[in-house]
């Protein structure tokens, strides 16, 4: 993979930076769950997936957009490393990407009314098994 250049300068490898960070949503997700604020759960389990597998694109010095965990993982040069069960919990994040946090993405009501403790938790288990398997990925690269 080429190394991403910004003005002709070669940009800083940030992979721990991102895996940290995902590990520090995670953390907040539990928190959030704790609270019974489950939307804010379920949204930062989706961020901490997506970081995680960010941290793996700054890894090997590829540049990556876009925010679907499922799209990150389909993209990812090595996606052999992520199973059927992985890319379905990814899934299942991408769900809350949007609809945890604006009153339009549902029918009628608040975010907030639409998730429950179990689905916060559910997605946090989702989160967890990304962020283990890309943390392994990580200590390979």
């Amino acid at each position: 993979m080429p190394i991403p250049y910004l003005n002709g300068r070669p940009l800083p490898e940030r992979s721990k930076d991102w895996f940290n960070q995902a590990k520090r949503d995670l953390e907040n997700a539990r928190y959030e769950l704790d609270g019974g604020f489950y939307e804010f759960s379920c949204f930062l389990s989706q961020q901490a997936a997506e970081k995680a597998i960010k941290a793996l694109y700054q890894k090997i010095g590829a540049e990556v957009f876009g925010h679907s965990v499922t799209g990150l993982i389909q993209r990812f040069p090595m996606k052999e490393y992520f199973d059927e069960k992985l890319l379905n919990g990814a899934k299942e994040l991408d769900k809350a990407y949007i609809a945890t946090r604006t009153p339009d993405s549902v029918p009628e009501g608040s975010p907030f009314m639409m998730y429950s403790a179990d689905e916060a938790r559910r997605l946090m288990l989702y989160a967890g098994h990304i962020l283990e398997k890309c943390e392994s990925i990580l200590s390979k690269v």
